[in-house]
């Protein structure tokens, strides 16, 4: 049965995304990513020689063939990769997880009926764990902040776990005062509900005053803060590399060690996959001495 070919479904794809109202910049991402790895199927359904980095420059490339592939070909198009340049983990890990959301779309369109991706070792990312503020530093963070603007950006991000980008677009109808809320708008369009605790919410009532609408932060010629604004205050109050996304961290690592509930730090920080959510985590060092004293055989008395 033929599945359809690259040339077909790729567009398709992408108009699903688009649909789900994905970003332009996104798009483009999942368009080359697709593309680059249906030439490289092609190639090698179509050459009789070694495939190169030199001869697939060189070589007309076209796209119809099929969609469905085997995990030994995604393995062969990942060494393909790293023959003419070291690629970081990372990287190959987001090539791989744009090419399971197609094959999941695929599976969706009744066109497929497996995903090849998960059966691939993934990339071991080394030094994952970034580096993040811990709770006591993040208040020191927010204690040098003069500015009332500035250092309530830093901690709604903090409080909530929001994404820059959907800090910039939280408007004042979007508070939730009485419930403790902020509506956001995530990737792909998704609204979701954030919780904030009482003394942001007082800062926050503080600086809007009686505006019932418009941009919670205003940035230039009335618009919403822009999020260039929002690195540039990280840059000038911040430790050198703690950017957004660090205390986005932050938040995701203290609520978890805490809570212990994966799932709802998951759902908090909008995450469409616990997977994403995971890399955000840490043990803390008390537990982890706690857990080795309390069951690794060694340390305790009872050993033979």
């Amino acid at each position: 049965m033929n599945s359809g070919y690259f040339s077909e479904w790729i567009p398709r794809f992408i108009q699903y995304l688009k649909m789900r109202n994905y970003s332009a910049k996104t798009l483009v991402s999942y368009d080359q990513t697709l593309t680059r790895f249906g030439h490289y199927i092609w190639m090698t359904r179509n050459s009789r020689a070694a495939i190169t980095p030199e001869s697939f420059q060189k070589h007309p490339l076209r796209l119809e063939t099929e969609v469905e592939v085997s995990a030994i070909e995604i393995t062969g198009y990942l060494s393909f990769l790293t023959q003419s340049r070291e690629y970081h983990a990372t990287t190959l890990n987001r090539i791989l997880s744009s090419l399971s959301s197609f094959y999941r779309f695929m599976i969706m369109q009744d066109v497929l009926s497996a995903n090849p991706v998960p059966r691939i070792d993934r990339p071991r990312v080394k030094d994952v764990e970034l580096r993040y503020l811990k709770h006591s530093q993040v208040i020191r963070l927010l204690r040098s902040i003069p500015d009332p603007r500035d250092k309530l950006i830093v901690r709604i991000i903090y409080a909530t776990g929001v994404r820059v980008s959907e800090l910039c677009s939280i408007n004042v109808e979007d508070i939730d005062i009485d419930d403790q809320m902020i509506r956001v708008k995530g990737k792909g369009g998704k609204i979701r509900m954030v919780f904030v605790d009482q003394e942001t919410l007082d800062d926050i009532d503080l600086m809007i005053g009686d505006r019932l609408t418009g941009p919670l932060f205003y940035g230039q010629q009335g618009h919403h803060i822009s999020p260039r604004t929002v690195q540039h205050i990280f840059r000038k109050y911040a430790p050198e590399g703690i950017t957004p996304h660090k205390i986005r961290h932050s938040y995701a690592s203290e609520l978890y060690r805490r809570s212990k509930n994966l799932r709802v730090v998951q759902e908090n920080l909008g995450h469409a996959s616990i997977k994403t959510t995971e890399v955000y985590l840490h043990t803390d060092l008390d537990e982890r001495r706690r857990v080795y004293h309390d069951f690794f055989p060694l340390s305790s008395s009872e050993h033979e």
